[in-house]
Parts: C-alpha cells; sequence; structure tokens
C-alpha cells in the first residue's frame, strides 16, 4: 500500500501538479482500483484542489461503441466540450479487459467520433495537465507471464521510478538529437534512415504516462526511406499484428506486411492521408521494463527500444502531419530481440540497444 500512496503523489505532485483551487477530474475504469482513487483524492485536498471523481464501467462503454451513431457521438461532444472548459487537470485510469476490446466497433463512427472529439481532445492535450495509466489487471499478469501479485509488484515498481533522475539523465540525449540531422536504424529485416532536422526532441518522465521513460521526436514528414519491421505484438483497435513490416518511399508507406490480419492493417493505412507517413520517433528507456506484454504504455518504454509511429504528430513535435491513428510499435534492439544499431549524422549512438556514447551511458539499463 505504501507504494500506492507513493504513485498517487507523484500523479498528483509531479504529474498534473495540483495548485490550490485547481479543479481535478478523476476518471477511473478499474474496478479494484478505488484505494487508489482515494489516494489521488486525498493529495489533491491536501494541495487545496477541487477533486471530482467518474466511474466508467468499461464493459458498458463497449456496449455504447458497439452501437454508436450520431447521437451518441455529439452527446459525447457535448460531455468532453463541458469538462475541458471546467476542470484544470485530468487523471485517467484506463484497466485493460481483453486486446480485442473495440474489435466490432464500427470503423465508419468511430473515426467519425475522433474527428468530432479531435478539437477538444487537442485543448486537453495541449492547454490542461493530464496524466494516463492502466491499473494493473488479471490480462496484464496473464500477458506478462506472471501471477497477479507478481504483476502488480512489477507494475508499482515500473511506475514509480526516480522521475527527476530520469530527466536529468535524458537532457544529454534530448541536447544530441535537437543537433542531428540523418538518422539511420538497422538490425534484422531492418534499414531505414530519415530526417529529425530542425525538430525538437521531447523529454517524457512521469508527466503524461504513468510509467514514463522515453525521449521522443519526428521524422520530417517526406524524408523517411527503407524498412522497418518490428518485433514485439502491435495492438491497435482490437487487432493485435505481429511481425509487422513497413516499407517507405520519401516518407510515405508503399507496401506493408504482417504475419496476421494483413488486411486489416492495410486498411488501418487507408484510414486517410496521413495514417501513411509517421508522426514520432522514440527511445524506450525505463530501466525496469525489459519485455513486452503487448500494452503499449509499458511497451514504448521498453530498455533498449524504439517505437516509430505511422499517424498524428504531436503538437510539442510537429512535423505537419495529422490523421485520425497514431499507431505506436516497437522494435527492441537488445541483442537478445536480435540486436540493432542506431547511428546520428553516420556516428554510431547505440548498439544491441546500448548506448555507446559516454554522454549517454547513463539511459543504460542495468544487465
Amino acid at each position: 500500500m505504501d507504494r500506492i500512496k507513493k504513485l498517487s503523489e507523484i500523479i498528483v505532485n509531479h504529474s498534473v501538479k495540483v495548485k490550490e483551487n485547481d479543479k481535478v477530474l478523476i476518471t477511473y475504469m478499474a474496478r479494484d482500483a478505488d484505494y487508489f482513487v482515494k489516494c489521488l483524492v486525498k493529495n489533491v485536498l491536501k494541495n487545496k484542489g477541487i477533486p471530482c471523481v467518474k466511474y466508467k464501467d468499461p464493459e458498458l462503454e463497449d456496449l455504447i461503441k458497439n452501437k454508436l451513431n450520431d447521437k451518441i457521438i455529439e452527446n459525447r461532444k457535448n460531455i468532453l466540450e463541458f469538462e475541458v472548459s471546467e476542470y484544470d487537470s485530468f487523471i485517467q485510469i484506463h484497466s485493460n479487459l481483453s486486446d480485442y476490446y473495440e474489435k466490432n466497433v464500427d470503423k465508419n463512427m468511430s473515426n467519425k467520433m475522433k474527428e468530432t472529439l479531435k478539437p477538444f481532445k487537442d485543448i486537453l492535450v495541449n492547454k490542461r495537465h493530464w496524466v494516463l495509466l492502466n491499473y494493473p489487471s488479471l490480462v496484464d499478469a496473464y500477458k506478462a507471464g506472471m501471477t497477479y501479485e507478481e504483476f502488480f509488484n512489477f507494475a508499482l515498481d515500473v511506475m514509480t521510478v526516480d522521475y527527476d533522475k530520469m530527466y536529468k539523465d535524458m537532457l544529454p540525449l534530448k541536447k544530441l538529437m535537437e543537433r542531428t540531422d540523418k538518422v539511420r536504424i538497422t538490425g534484422k529485416n531492418t534499414d531505414i534512415t530519415f530526417s529529425i532536422k530542425g525538430l525538437p526532441a521531447i523529454i517524457c518522465s512521469g508527466e503524461s504516462n504513468i510509467p514514463d521513460g522515453e525521449v521522443f521526436t519526428a521524422p520530417v514528414k517526406n524524408f523517411v526511406n527503407g524498412t522497418i519491421t518490428y518485433n514485439t505484438p502491435s495492438p491497435y483497435n482490437g487487432y493485435v499484428y505481429h511481425d509487422v513490416s513497413l516499407t517507405f518511399k520519401d516518407g510515405k508507406i508503399v507496401e506493408c506486411h504482417a504475419s496476421n490480419d494483413e488486411d486489416k492493417l492495410q486498411e488501418l493505412f487507408e484510414t486517410d492521408e496521413g495514417s501513411k507517413y509517421v508522426g514520432e520517433f522514440s527511445f524506450g528507456l525505463n530501466p525496469k521494463i525489459m519485455k513486452p506484454m503487448g500494452d503499449i504504455l509499458f511497451d514504448e518504454k521498453i530498455a533498449g527500444s524504439i517505437h516509430f509511429t505511422p499517424g498524428s504528430a504531436y503538437s510539442e513535435c510537429d512535423n505537419g502531419n495529422k490523421s485520425n491513428i497514431h499507431f505506436d510499435m516497437v522494435l527492441i534492439q537488445r541483442e537478445e530481440f536480435g540486436g540493432g544499431d542506431i547511428y546520428f549524422d553516420d556516428v554510431l549512438v547505440r548498439h544491441d540497444g546500448k548506448f555507446v556514447l559516454e554522454e549517454l551511458k547513463n539511459l543504460n539499463y542495468e544487465e
């Protein structure tokens, strides 16, 4: 329970930085997260903030999404519009029930809802304090190959790392990325080059995602060429894709493959024009997350990994690409996963998942 209290303190004080009179909306979907939510409320009150708690039953949410129509979408828009006008901070606690949670949602209606809600989600993401985490579930434990107790302890460990130290260790990588023009990534069935010239590098150390640990930027939109093959499960919109391989020419996906549901993958990259271009390139840097479990909040932070993301760019690092999708897929380059190299302007920066430059070695995981 002490780590639950610590996590709640990190979220209230480090992530959303609650101040006196801040209105804080806590939304949770995990049936067994009541104690955690109480700790969050106590910490908000301790900071003289104003908490509000909303429980969303995931099964009822699934029932509603499977019957999406224009009136439901309009109602969702009105609710979100009210929330972003009324609240200063948002704490969102999800719970994984199934990788196939949204499999039966009508994709046209789903895209319409995303487009309708986008202006208000942009306000939430870009102009409000917010944090997102997945509360440990039995499904997560199963996917991680652990008992629930083992996974609960693991999740609390990786969620409560020293984020202040992490930020300091990430600063040299941020500065190097912002001096870099050409990036080349090589590995098994992977050889891809792109430019990140003139784009900022953003440190993520516990402000918006829990667990956290990444530094991201975006490629110059039309300057991606070559092939990348991901080696982790890639869940998205009710499907889990395996062995995804993407080939780019002048920034655009010209070929995509997967060992399963390839037709669905190809359909995904036809969502809109922006779905064929990349909106994010990021290093995974959480030293306590070492293997994939099919939960992107964890997997994109895996030590020795990168993710290279088709779809919309973030406003903090906007390469001009807009899309209704943002599909994070992860390539682990540690030796036991097949290895690989990353070069900045033809200089080797990372080999088999470990940084080789002296100023970046504090970011390396321990054996």
